[in-house]
């Protein structure tokens, strides 16, 4: 497989990771830090997309 699409991979895959935990931690349970948790975690996602984008827009072309 070429790096980059090994590096589109990690990036999705790590993002969707972080979405779960996200959606995870905010219903697991009743208290209010448990939701601010699940908040915090899901404000991972745009910014793992993000950071894999400056990568890949960063690398040549193959």
């Amino acid at each position: 497989m070429k790096p980059k699409l090994i590096l589109q991979i990690s990036v999705l895959l790590a993002a969707a990771l972080s979405l779960a935990l996200s959606i995870a931690l905010y219903f697991a349970g009743d208290d209010e830090s448990d939701k601010l948790n699940g908040i915090y975690v899901g404000v991972w996602v745009p910014s793992i997309l993000a950071l894999g984008a400056f990568i890949l827009a960063g690398k040549k072309s193959e």
